[in-house]
């Protein structure tokens, strides 16, 4: 079976950053076949038809930094700093999951994914339960990096998340045999150590030997909060990015969360190793974490993610609103014309292909590219009149109500605002349940 998508305005973030209007694309299977103008196209036999006439396609939406286990705790970790948050919220909430209630709060968190038009993410999880995370993103049909969280230090670490080093990477190994490269390379393994804090130096060096030997990813999160800094700093005598790289986790085959306070030797670090960051504004914002300098990454060849965190310290998973914020909250410092519509929407397409690992195949609309597409319907009120540049319409104009269809692999899985693969009733139903559950249980 082919898809056709007939007369739309396509963003393709290829090498030019190529605007087509009136564009046709085909797609084959899981592939993207044909980009190209409407009246070159002929339809096939077999090919089911999406009219795209007032649709802007982008590339599938990528978020590059989220916690799916944490859906469940949304609106109930307000008011504190990141540390706090962390030990008096957090941890015993991830600590209280069992594998019926991380199946719950993965559904949520893949049914706002995808009605809000993102297709890809790179999860980090709890410690435990992170096959059902996997069997969501399997039966939802999101492309997923992820990995369980790995913990084998800490203070203020509940019971229900120490681990030892030797167990922390026995599973994540199962996990790892199990996962990666399942669903036709849909769902991918990265190794999830959490941060400097939690896990022991000697976990640290082995997870960055396994990702080499392996060739899989590292997500962790680093330089968040002034407090952690300094408190990594104690604990290893250097500033977070150093460390990694002295244990030899820095490479493109990673990607660290937030990097708020790198220091301008950590940001060489990070250039010359090629490592990825991505860029949380909503939850920096709200955990009071302050500002990363993304511009200046970016501008130093840098490769910046977007994302949206957890949803206790966003408190939206909504990647039209980090888009937004990140076009806009750097211009006081650096001028209106220092980061563009189009840097912003490169965070959310093809950098956040580099930040998955997955540039080869997803974040640009290329024939011989996955099929992972974004349908935005601007004919909205709030979108009219439309400006001349629809990136610039998409980035500080768009909202996640104007998602029309979002596309995985060649499958639809939202078709008309209508999820495809998912009951929203059952999933919000089961959300509630198990969310009031652990909530009493935590008092």
């Amino acid at each position: 079976m082919q898809l056709l998508i007939r007369n739309a305005t396509v963003i393709t973030m290829n090498a030019t950053r190529q605007v087509l209007r009136d564009a046709d694309v085909i797609v084959d299977g899981t592939r993207i076949a044909h980009v190209g103008p409407h009246s070159k196209t002929r339809r096939g036999r077999a090919m089911r038809v999406i009219d795209g006439r007032g649709l802007v396609v982008t590339p599938g939406l990528i978020h590059s930094h989220l916690h799916a286990c944490q859906t469940l705790c949304r609106n109930h970790a307000d008011g504190l700093e990141l540390l706090d948050w962390l030990r008096e919220r957090i941890w015993p909430f991830e600590a209280s999951h069992d594998a019926a209630s991380m199946r719950a709060s993965a559904d949520l968190t893949f049914l706002e994914l995808v009605t809000s038009g993102a297709t890809a993410c790179l999860d980090m999880g709890s410690v435990r339960h992170y096959g059902a995370v996997f069997e969501a993103a399997r039966d939802a049909g999101l492309r997923l990096v992820g990995g369980k969280c790995m913990m084998d230090a800490g203070q203020g670490v509940p019971a229900g998340l120490r681990e030892t080093t030797e167990a922390s990477l026995a599973e994540s190994l199962a996990l790892l045999e199990r996962w990666h490269g399942a669903e036709d390379g849909r769902l991918t393994y990265a190794f999830a150590p959490r941060f400097v804090l939690s896990c022991t130096e000697g976990l640290m060096r082995r997870v960055g030997e396994l990702s080499r030997e392996k060739g899989v990813r590292v997500h962790t999160h680093a330089s968040e909060n002034p407090t952690e800094c300094d408190l990594v700093r104690e604990k290893t005598g250097l500033d977070n990015v150093a460390y990694f790289n002295a244990l030899g986790l820095l490479g493109p085959q990673t990607t660290l969360a937030h990097c708020v306070w790198v220091t301008a030797e950590e940001q060489k670090l990070l250039r010359q190793t090629r490592t990825c960051v991505c860029h949380c504004p909503s939850a920096n914002f709200k955990l009071a974490s302050g500002m990363a300098k993304v511009p200046e990454l970016v501008q130093q060849g840098i490769t910046v993610g977007l994302g949206a965190d957890g949803a206790p310290c966003n408190n939206t998973l909504d990647i039209f609103h980090e888009l937004r914020l990140a076009a806009l909250m750097h211009l006081p410092r650096v001028g209106p014309t220092g980061f563009s519509a189009m840097q912003a929407l490169e965070l959310a397409t093809v950098n956040g292909a580099r930040a998955l690992g997955l540039e080869a195949d997803v974040g640009s609309i290329e024939p011989g590219k996955k099929a992972d597409l974004t349908f935005i319907d601007v004919s909205g009120t709030h979108l009219t009149p439309v400006s001349d540049d629809p990136v610039a319409t998409i980035v500080y104009a768009a909202q996640s109500r104007d998602v029309r269809h979002v596309v995985v692999d060649g499958r639809v899985l939202l078709f008309d605002g209508k999820p495809q693969t998912m009951d929203p009733a059952a999933v919000r139903r089961s959300a509630v349940q198990h969310a009031r559950r652990l909530l009493e249980q935590l008092g």
